[in-house]
């Protein structure tokens, strides 16, 4: 059995440091993605590092109240090193030509076979929230009014991936 109250009580010393920095995810269009995350779930663009050799770029992604925005470093070198110090950043990678390809799309890991399941954003008023989403044209996948828990909504991004709203 797996106790949640003695693993917290008694963490290990080593990696009592140790912090999840961020989650990526691969997306088909990054015009339509960075978009999405920017425009509709608020998050803001941190930094983008294109690499032409390896055909790919990234693109982190992350929350903050508007004091913390002013304190982004302008440097490439100090950007990077912030960045990887901030909480709750969103990677996105694009791999080049995805974009052109109307049958490209990457499994989102909510059907066979299942894998990935989902991101959440918690937010001031979900029933607020998912009218917006509403307003916005953006695909549900559960609105509050639908199953038995009411007080969550789960939403997909352009390329199909659950986004828990709390």
């Amino acid at each position: 059995m797996i106790e949640v109250e003695g693993n917290c009580k008694n963490p290990d010393q080593e990696t009592i440091k140790y912090r999840l920095n961020h989650t990526m995810l691969r997306v088909k269009d990054p015009v339509k993605s960075v978009d999405f995350y920017t425009r509709v779930m608020g998050m803001k663009l941190l930094r983008k590092i294109d690499f032409p050799a390896a055909k790919f770029s990234l693109y982190f992604l992350g929350s903050f109240d508007e004091n913390e925005v002013k304190d982004i470093p302008q440097t490439d070198d100090e950007r990077r090193s912030w960045v990887l110090a901030q909480k709750s950043i969103l990677e996105l990678t694009h791999n080049y030509g995805t974009e052109s390809d109307d049958n490209f799309s990457y499994h989102h890991g909510n059907s066979e076979p299942r894998g990935f399941g989902h991101i959440a954003f918690r937010v001031p008023d979900v029933q607020k929230a998912c009218e917006r989403f509403e307003k916005m044209g953006v695909v549900f996948q559960k609105k509050p009014s639908e199953g038995k828990m009411s007080n969550i909504a789960f939403i997909k991004d352009p390329d199909g991936y659950w986004i828990e709203i709390v």
